[in-house]
């Protein structure tokens, strides 16, 4: 029912994190504040493809 999605940083475009989510309750795409080691600051991380 959960399906792993990874996240990508918006600045450097990289993907850092993995997460899961429910598709059936959650349809629009994530969007998390987290840190970004090669960017080395707090940049918004989006769900990739």
């Amino acid at each position: 029912m959960r399906d792993i999605i990874q996240l990508a940083c918006t600045d450097c475009k990289r993907r850092n994190y993995s997460t899961t989510k429910n598709k059936k309750k959650t349809s629009e795409r994530l969007e998390f504040s987290k840190f970004c080691r090669f960017c080395r600051k707090h940049t918004p991380h989006k769900e990739g493809k």
